[in-house]
């Protein structure tokens, strides 16, 4: 045989064996032989062993089952089952990647493990029920602030909005905004850049399913001192579903019963200071705007805002507005 079908064989045994086995289904070197006669190729046993050995000295896994019904399988692999059925849920729930797209990258996720458990990560079924942003541009973006970033440059781009008929629209008449991008996080199922307005003097964060026309410009970046000391996880916790407002300080009186909802929200770090037997008191930085407030009023009257006193005085405002819309 020539050296060049030797190595396909080897490699072949190598497919086959990350296709079809794991730690449940096995193959001999018979049935290796006849996996291999299907790509047309032949080996007997002695050879199969040999090429099985290259492959462990290469740092494949490869094990023996003993017994009647055993054989070789393959042990590790760079994912284990329930690291690739996170990363399938992942997909899923991320509204924006696309249903095509979602299908695309699970179809690849399964093709790293054997094909057997490969059918427990067939859960597609799930997507069509999530919402999913249907701007393929998302995966361009991505890569256009990724090289921004690594190259230190500003990023330029158009920001749209939905309109009623389903579509995205230009904001500000096609104006296009330019930022220095820093970093990229995901929030509430979606993806954010934050990025540094040097115009504004404010760092912002945009979504990016929503941005348009988006390439690197020539202009270094700015703001550098401004994320210095920059905590992504704090930025997130105060800013309520990625909506910015002007930061306060807020002292929130709760129920007990809500400490696992201020926990969840802010963090084990968070301060709670007990008032009586039912209420204590806790501190919070937050981004004041109607999605905190929205927050505030979802979890019902086991959270009140104590301090300071403009902003109860936003939060009465906002629900009597709310309320002026249901008056009969």
């Amino acid at each position: 045989m020539a050296v060049s079908s030797v190595k396909l064989r080897t490699l072949y045994i190598m497919r086959i064996l990350l296709e079809k086995t794991d730690e449940r289904h096995f193959m001999s070197a018979a049935d290796i032989g006849k996996a291999l006669a299907e790509y047309g190729m032949s080996a007997d046993r002695k050879t199969v062993y040999g090429d099985i050995e290259t492959l462990n000295e290469f740092g494949m896994d490869i094990l023996q089952a003993k017994g009647t019904n055993g054989g070789y399988y393959i042990g590790r692999r760079d994912f284990e089952l329930p690291e690739l059925k996170l990363l399938v849920d992942a997909v899923q729930a991320s509204k924006f990647i696309s249903r095509k797209k979602s299908e695309e990258l699970i179809k690849k996720l399964e093709s790293l493990a054997s094909e057997h458990d490969a059918r427990q990560l067939q859960r597609n079924v799930f997507i069509y029920n999530r919402p999913k942003t249907g701007n393929e541009t998302i995966y361009y973006n991505v890569d256009q602030i990724h090289a921004a970033i690594l190259d230190n440059r500003q990023i330029r781009y158009q920001y749209a909005e939905w309109t009623v008929n389903k579509k995205l629209r230009p904001k500000k008449g096609g104006e296009f905004y330019t930022v220095s991008p820093w970093a990229l996080t995901w929030d509430d199922a979606n993806y954010y850049l934050i990025a540094y307005d040097k115009e504004a003097d404010f760092i912002k964060h945009y979504r990016v399913d929503k941005m348009q026309q988006a390439h690197v410009t020539d202009a270094e970046r700015v703001g550098k001192e401004r994320f210095q000391n920059f905590d992504l996880a704090e930025f997130a916790k105060k800013t309520f579903s990625m909506y910015g407002g002007r930061d306060e300080e807020v002292t929130l009186v709760c129920e007990n019963g809500a400490a696992g909802v201020i926990l969840d929200r802010f963090g084990k770090e968070v301060s709670i200071i007990p008032i009586d037997k039912e209420h204590f008191r806790v501190r919070i930085l937050a981004a004041v705007s109607p999605q905190f407030f929205g927050w505030v009023t979802g979890i019902g009257g086991k959270i009140r805002i104590a301090a300071p006193l403009s902003v109860q005085k936003e939060y009465r405002e906002y629900l009597m507005n709310i309320i002026k819309k249901y008056t009969m």
